[in-house]
């Protein structure tokens, strides 16, 4: 009786008690391998695929592992190796590492690991700490153009989203992507302390990495790399007389060699979890655009983007 009136009660308040909003469990436990540093745009994934995740009772416990390095190729062969067959078990990525694994000719690729599904994608910003002398994105791209050698600019791994913006923004000057000062990070925790403590002149990656800092008033947003301006005071590149669009999808693949069935089990959790109230809370609050897919139609966008990054990093010299 007690619980009849408590549903009754929630029902008439428009409110779904917790105990009736939870999903059906599909894993007791989920190892979630991130191929990068704690901090950056993959951990920050994961971590919020946890939350929907145990918010929705999708998942008990998660275990996680950070092999940071090189565009996620130090740590993708580990997972490649350690977790074949697994079926409980997920890898975030993403278009870094499509990027690095070119860059460095890697034997060990993201065709080695089975896709599950694309979650979000983000454009990327170039910023300065707030004590720098840039005051907007002319005053860089004047810096860039006069001197790329002196201009240091922090990113991501070698050859990854970041590393390429450089290299187009720089071609578009009429410069030698070659030329460019690029100081590679593992990920978004070390980038932001050197950009801080102005140990490089400026920095580029996804907003999200960078949006505690700049909200705070320790950096300063000079452009994004989008279409249009996703912040009403931020203009993007594009606008600002440099032709170059960007953004950064991230997505999770599981071990090479599971079954079918096990690959299917994880498209339904992150198909659950991207239909969770939760999850698109941590799209509003992070920035993040949905991009979600799964299937064959990842499938073809993998190819797809592979054919496209190569052909970019080989017409700015970067391959």
């Amino acid at each position: 009786m007690r619980r009849r009136q408590m549903l009754a009660t929630a029902a008439a308040l428009g409110v779904a008690p917790a105990f009736a909003a939870r999903a059906e469990q599909l894993f007791a436990s989920l190892y979630m391998f991130i191929p990068a540093g704690p901090g950056g745009g993959w951990d920050g994934l994961g971590r919020a695929i946890e939350q929907a995740a145990r918010q929705a009772g999708l998942v008990g416990t998660f275990q996680f592992e950070n092999v940071g390095g090189a565009g996620g190729t130090v740590g993708l062969p580990r997972f490649v190796a350690q977790r074949r067959g697994r079926p409980d078990a997920l890898m975030v990525a993403g278009s870094v590492m499509v990027g690095a694994t070119l860059t460095n000719k890697t034997p060990v690729g993201i065709k080695d690991v089975t896709p599950i599904a694309r979650m979000t994608e983000e454009i990327g910003v170039v910023v300065v700490p707030s004590s720098s002398d840039i005051q907007d994105i002319k005053g860089f791209l004047a810096a860039l153009k006069a001197n790329p050698g002196g201009t240091s600019v922090a990113g991501g791994s070698a050859g990854g989203t970041d590393h390429i913006t450089l290299g187009l923004i720089l071609k578009a000057l009429g410069r030698n992507a070659r030329e460019g000062s690029y100081v590679a990070f593992a990920g978004g925790g070390p980038a932001n302390a050197a950009i801080l403590g102005a140990q490089v002149k400026a920095g580029i990656s996804g907003y999200s990495e960078f949006a505690e800092q700049i909200k705070a008033g320790r950096m300063r947003a000079l452009a994004t790399t989008g279409e249009t301006r996703s912040d009403p005071a931020i203009p993007t590149l594009k606008e600002s007389g440099v032709e170059v669009v960007m953004s950064n999808w991230r997505g999770v693949f599981a071990p090479p060699a599971i079954r079918p069935d096990a690959a299917a089990k994880l498209v339904k959790l992150m198909t659950d979890i991207h239909a969770s109230a939760g999850w698109k809370e941590i799209l509003k609050t992070r920035g993040w655009d949905d991009a979600f897919l799964t299937g064959e139609g990842f499938a073809q966008f993998l190819e797809k983007d592979r054919a496209q990054t190569e052909a970019v990093l080989k017409e700015i010299g970067l391959a």
